[in-house]
């Protein structure tokens, strides 16, 4: 049984339960899906400031569960706090973010992201340029004006979201849509019909992607760019997260 954790670093219940309808379809028979809403923080992650808030939420939950999931997701679509997350962690760790454009480049040349938020544009941006995909960036696509409820944004959008997807097609060249943002969760399935090129839905991808990774059996690096750092002692920090940052990385003499 492969375990997966599907964290929301939002403290949105609302966006909890979509990302696991979501889910669930795609999850094989031999895995468990278990979802957690981030205890404090933002309503929902939407700039730099708030990211790096729900980063530090994310290493500490995540210390805090260690050794009870064998894969864990970070379902944010910026992907807060998982550079980090893969650090520390034996396991291995997967962004909302990076799954869903990982999967566009297997599905076409260049991608567009589609959201529903003109504040979530340069968190977005920057999270592509991070995983160093910019030059399959066609173009991100969001929403002017309010919306009246996070919970149901996506019933409220859904045809302005659509709209918005066909421009990205006919005039930025996406081969593939992506619909960003937890609370999209489960749009793309309802729309996939009325958009003439692929588009993905971030979690299914982020949970097929756990489970190969799972099944892969990676070690855990010694060396590069994801070694685990070595022992510092800190001040004030949750039990948890203490005891990793004292870990030793793999492979260090004991």
């Amino acid at each position: 049984m492969t375990r997966i954790l599907l964290f929301n670093p939002n403290t949105s219940a609302d966006v909890t339960d979509r990302l696991m309808r979501a889910a669930k379809p795609a999850l094989s028979a031999g895995s468990s899906l278990t979802a957690m809403t981030a205890p404090r923080g933002i309503p929902y992650i939407a700039t730099r400031a708030e990211a790096v808030i729900a980063g530090g939420i994310v290493l500490e939950t995540l210390a805090e569960l260690d050794g009870t999931f064998d894969v864990a997701i970070v379902a944010a679509f910026g992907d807060p706090g998982l550079g980090g997350a893969r650090e520390l962690m034996t396991v291995p760790v997967v962004g909302l973010a990076e799954a869903a454009m990982l999967s566009a480049c297997m599905l076409g040349l260049r991608f567009s992201i589609v959201s529903f938020s003109r504040a979530l544009g340069p968190w977005f941006r920057e999270c592509v340029a991070m995983h160093g995909l910019l030059e399959r960036l066609a173009s991100i696509r969001l929403l002017e004006g309010q919306f009246a409820s996070l919970a149901t944004v996506q019933e409220e959008s859904e045809d302005l979201l659509v709209e918005l997807a066909l421009k990205a097609v006919e005039e930025d060249g996406a081969d593939v849509i992506i619909l960003a943002g937890a609370p999209l969760a489960g749009l793309a399935a309802r729309v996939r019909d009325r958009i003439p090129v692929p588009v993905v839905e971030s979690v299914a991808a982020a949970i097929r992607q756990a489970e190969m990774l799972v099944a892969l059996n990676p070690r855990k690096a010694s060396a590069g760019t994801f070694r685990r750092p070595d022992p510092k002692s800190s001040t004030g920090l949750p039990l948890a997260l203490e005891r990793l940052l004292l870990a030793k990385p793999a492979g260090a003499a004991q």
